[in-house]
């Protein structure tokens, strides 16, 4: 595979380190979170730049993370932060007396329920209904629902899960013909028999979770943790965030006294950054794994037809190439936007269809 690439720098104007970027489901708008206390969101002009559309002072300490609802919600974010408090942001559009469009984020609802840090907030699928889903260095995972979708000032606290272990992800499966999974990842430097990753199936009739699984090859504190979404396929993909990036594969075994059962495999195991992997995220039809980690590049991984997972690029910010280790032929181009205040923009050009 070809890859030509080329690298244009926004300057974002954050005035402290970027901890997350987040895409909208249509991908033409995006938001990013920092140390600032900041959120900013942008939207692409008409000469193809990222324009600063919307900024405001979002939280009291560190912003760790910025997620987008599903449009069907409306233009709606959740943002969570070591000030122990998660929020929903909901978009409101006005039109001023000389018919101009004026539009900002109001905080609809705050969660005050954790005593520590909140480490990561993802809302459910769709499917779903308007679930949230926050975890906490307390070591507990909440799940709350928003029972009336045009009222978003009002959210119930259906379920707490107690992992007794500092919870730095979380993750949804996104596979309709199974019951609804959450995957929590876990930064407990201590060691753990069943491993730093749980698997919990969320019963929507039944308001309760259940423990199913766990993988215990999985023993480094856990940075991040991400379900590659399921277009047909039949097993799921659960890549993992720690020194190392890990794609695990698991097959579902059907029923057992009424919870699901999964065989593990390990179909992807990689040391390339030879430092801390801090954020991972999938292509839309999962079948493309971004990663980022210390130093300071994004790796692309990609399986053959055998299901063998490998390297197909790796990007670096300053438009320099990177060398395969195996061909010595440049492999791709990028940058890591972590601790960054830049944020990177890529145009690429594929030989073969399909990334």
């Amino acid at each position: 595979m070809a890859l030509s690439s080329s690298v244009k720098g926004t300057l974002t104007n954050h005035k402290d380190l970027i901890h997350d970027v987040s895409y909208n489901y249509y991908g033409d708008r995006l938001a990013t979170c920092s140390s600032d206390q900041h959120v900013k969101v942008w939207e692409k002009d008409s000469n193809e730049d990222w324009v600063c559309k919307n900024t405001w002072k979002a939280h009291q300490a560190s912003i760790w993370r910025v997620v987008w609802a599903h449009p069907e919600f409306g233009n709606v974010l959740a943002t969570c932060s070591f000030d122990r408090t998660a929020i929903v942001w909901e978009e409101l559009v006005s039109v001023s007396a000389s018919g101009e469009i004026h539009n900002q984020f109001v905080s609809k609802h705050t969660f005050v329920d954790s005593r520590t840090s909140v480490s990561d907030v993802k809302f459910a699928p769709k499917n779903l209904g308007m679930l949230l889903a926050t975890c906490s260095n307390d070591g507990i995972v909440r799940i709350y629902e928003a029972p009336d979708v045009m009222n978003l000032t009002q959210w119930n606290i259906l379920i707490e899960i107690g992992v007794k272990m500092s919870c730095s992800s979380i993750s949804w499966c996104s596979a309709m013909r199974l019951q609804p999974i959450i995957a929590v990842g876990c930064d407990d430097p201590g060691s753990s028999p069943s491993g730093k990753v749980i698997l919990y199936e969320f019963s929507d009739g039944m308001r309760k979770c259940t423990k199913i699984d766990s993988i215990p090859s999985i023993t480094e504190p856990v940075q991040d943790l991400c379900f590659a979404p399921n277009i047909g396929r039949s097993v799921n993909l659960l890549a993992i965030a720690t020194k190392d990036v890990a794609i695990v594969q698991l097959k579902s075994q059907g029923k057992s006294q009424s919870t699901t059962r999964f065989d593990q495999k390990i179909v992807g195991q990689f040391t390339d950054h030879k430092q801390t992997v801090w954020r991972l995220c999938w292509n839309i039809t999962g079948t493309t794994l971004a990663s980022t980690g210390d130093d300071g590049c994004v790796r692309l991984w990609k399986s053959n037809y055998l299901g063998t997972w490998s390297c197909c690029g790796v990007l670096k910010g300053d438009g320099s190439l990177i060398k395969s280790q195996t061909s010595g032929e440049p492999v791709g181009l990028l940058s890591a936007p972590s601790a960054s205040k830049y944020i990177p923009h890529y145009h690429r050009s594929v030989s073969s269809p399909g990334v």
